[in-house]
């Protein structure tokens, strides 16, 4: 007969396990849904980022707080960034390059 603790400890162990394999699941997915996409920057509204480059003012997904911020990205189909007026590349790194020259 199993002890109050052990139940307990089985569920937390099957429950910690089971968000591990959605972990895996989602992020290989993500991975394979960016096989056909490109990071475009200066093309998402606020909050609806993906994520932000390395000049970009925040930490990541859905925190950019302007509309088109040129240092933050969104993917898109590959072929239609810049159609749709983004850039590959940040701003700030799209700078730095001119500078170098």
């Amino acid at each position: 007969m199993k002890t109050e603790t052990s139940t307990s400890n089985t569920l937390a162990q099957a429950a910690i396990a089971g968000l591990l394999a959605l972990g895996l699941s989602a992020s290989s997915g993500a991975a394979f849904a960016a096989a056909d996409k490109e990071k475009c920057f200066g093309v998402a509204m606020t909050g609806k980022n993906d994520c932000g480059g390395k000049y970009s003012k925040h930490a990541c997904a859905g925190q950019s707080t302007s509309d088109k911020d040129p240092n933050d990205w969104k993917y898109v189909e590959k072929g239609s960034c810049e159609k749709m007026g983004g850039k590959l590349k940040a701003a700030a790194e799209l700078e730095m390059m001119k500078k170098k020259g």
